[in-house]
């Protein structure tokens, strides 16, 4: 017999391999999804697409901090730490996380409740706090399962909200490309200031400035594979560098700190002043987020998860709060640029957020001598596109009232101020919804000739058969108690015109009754009955049918209830 072997010479002890395999899945699960199932092939497209967005992000951060008042190096830091932690937990691939043109509108406007315009380190502590209470917002909306609130927002008067955005935003910003100041105030005294102050413009900084749009548009038509932004950026720190613009009186950027961002605190007494404007700028966050995922999500990749993406961005927000960054969110264009560069994961995004922190370290100085003008242009080009007549002729071909509520939406926008703008959004939307229900259609069926095909009646199709003494009605919808009313008026208005003795009732567009509707139907059938007129119904799903076996109209069901007009019609004929 062999001896038994020592404690020191016995097998290091080992996990069975089915257990070994269990905690290789678990770990691999933690992974976020793109992580778990990259592919090689997709790394050169990551790669490139990364870069081009970084050229084009990187400038228009810089000039969107500017709206919001802030210091210029809060873009770099609102493209560097929003971006890296949405790659590690967002839902989209292609969405490209940073600051746009709304956000900096609004955050500028909530800021100026502060009162702290020219003490930065008062701005950088408001900042902070009101990035951190919209990350909070975000963030408890989406381990509450309220991703649906995206939808609160239609989209004409999403339209013309960015409408007045895209107004207010060049407005504010033509006092900086002409080299003027003015005091600010509302939209029509901004207006007058600007206007009253063109006597004064600087002409050295007017010139620079028109010529930067000039580079801007051109290279937008005929070069649109070279990020315009980033151009234009170098052209004007060169410019300041090389022929010393700003000696002779050309507004520059100035001192901007080299390295990564200090730790910035919240001040909590502001908390009370900021939370109300932090909640609109949550709810427009998540509103262009989701609106960005969704419109360049591909079929054969995972599309966005609207609660995933609100603590996404909410933890987005609460991490770039601490580190210097402003209000972030999902970008349109940026994430064009991105799925257009060949982005397939949020690689490209942790790429673009790399070379933010290289631009940090190494090119704070140069950005310094960019000049102020500059960031106007930029601004103003690529916020004009944010007015899009182009879409508010669509929304007029469609429905006259829905274009005036697009421009109601413009309107508050621009006459009330940003944050007030999205409550008057909301509200528009709201009560728009509310119209919709309120007035529901109600249409007189006829028979198409020759065949058993029912529609509604059109002057397009004048030989469709009508039927003598029996009026075939359709209410589409949900029937409840703010609408029932008015569809009993649409329905007494047909009956008085047509005097059939039969009327036939299809509910087959009807998802749900309600019990105030449902009474309101039985003392309908019980008046037509004294008035000679005999009430028929049709097409009721299980729920409908369900409601009405419950109340005094199930006494019906045997003779005056069908399951489709066919079959009323053929029942009504042979009782002729």
């Amino acid at each position: 017999m062999s001896p038994r072997p020592s404690e020191s010479e016995s097998p290091p002890h080992t996990a069975p391999p089915d257990v070994a395999h269990e905690q290789s899945r678990r770990s691999q699960k933690r992974l976020p999804e793109w992580i778990r199932n990259y592919r090689q092939s997709w790394l050169r497209g990551d790669t490139v697409a990364g870069l081009t967005t970084a050229a084009v992000v990187i400038p228009k951060a810089l000039a969107y901090a500017t709206i919001a008042g802030l210091p210029v190096q809060v873009g770099l830091y609102t493209v560097m730490v929003p971006m890296l932690i949405y790659a590690v937990l967002g839902s989209s691939r292609p969405l490209s996380v940073s600051t746009t043109t709304t956000l900096a509108i609004l955050a500028g406007s909530a800021l100026d409740q502060i009162g702290a315009s020219g003490d930065p380190a008062a701005l950088m502590a408001g900042s902070a706090t009101l990035a951190l209470l919209v990350g909070g917002f975000l963030a408890l909306a989406g381990l509450s399962r309220m991703g649906f609130v995206a939808n609160f927002i239609s989209e004409p008067v999403l339209v013309g909200f960015k409408a007045g955005i895209g107004i207010v935003i060049v407005l504010d910003q033509v006092p900086k490309l002409i080299g003027i100041h003015i005091d600010k105030g509302n939209f029509f005294h901004n207006c007058w200031a600007t206007l009253q102050g063109l006597p004064d413009a600087s002409l050295i900084t007017v010139a620079v400035g028109l010529f930067m749009v000039l580079i801007l548009i051109t290279m937008k038509r005929f070069t649109p594979a070279i990020p315009a932004p980033l151009a234009a950026v170098a052209i004007g720190i060169l410019g300041v560098s090389w022929l010393g613009l700003d000696t002779h009186g050309l507004s520059v950027v100035g001192y901007v700190p080299t390295g990564l961002p200090a730790l910035t605190l919240p001040k909590w007494e502001l908390v009370a002043t900021l939370w109300p404007s932090a909640a609109g700028i949550a709810l427009m966050s998540f509103t262009e987020t989701i609106a960005a995922g969704r419109a360049f999500d591909r079929s054969d990749e995972p599309s966005p998860q609207a609660n995933r993406e609100l603590i996404a961005t909410g933890m987005a927000n609460i991490g770039g709060a601490f580190l210097g960054a402003m209000v972030a969110g999902g970008g349109t264009t940026q994430t064009a640029v991105n799925r257009l560069a060949g982005a397939h994961t949020q690689l490209a995004g942790l790429i673009t957020a790399i070379l933010a922190l290289g631009a940090a370290l190494l090119l704070a100085p140069y950005i310094g001598l960019m000049p102020n003008a500059t960031l106007a242009a930029v601004v103003i080009v690529y916020s004009v596109g944010l007015v899009a007549p182009s879409e508010f002729r669509e929304i007029l071909k469609v429905r006259r009232t829905e274009f005036v509520w697009a421009l109601v939406a413009t309107l508050g926008v621009m006459m009330l101020g940003t944050l007030q703008g999205i409550l008057v959004a909301i509200i528009v939307s709201l009560l728009a919804l509310a119209h919709q229900v309120s007035d529901p259609p109600v249409y007189v069926i006829v028979r198409k000739p020759g065949t058993n095909v029912f529609r509604p009646e059109s002057d397009a199709n004048p030989l469709d058969e009508h039927f003598s003494d029996l009026l075939l009605l359709r209410p589409e919808g949900r029937i409840f108690f703010a609408n029932a009313e008015r569809i009993g008026q649409k329905m007494r208005t047909l009956i008085d015109q047509a005097r059939p003795r039969f009327v036939a009732l299809d509910f087959s567009g009807v998802f749900d009754l309600e019990y105030t509707a449902l009474k309101m139907l039985t003392d309908g059938e019980r008046r037509l009955r004294d008035e000679g007129v005999t009430l028929l119904f049709v097409g009721m799903n299980p729920t409908v049918l369900a409601m009405m076996m419950h109340s005094p109209l199930a006494e019906l069901s045997r003779t005056r209830m069908f399951f489709n007009l066919e079959q009323a019609v053929a029942n009504y004929q042979t009782s002729q």
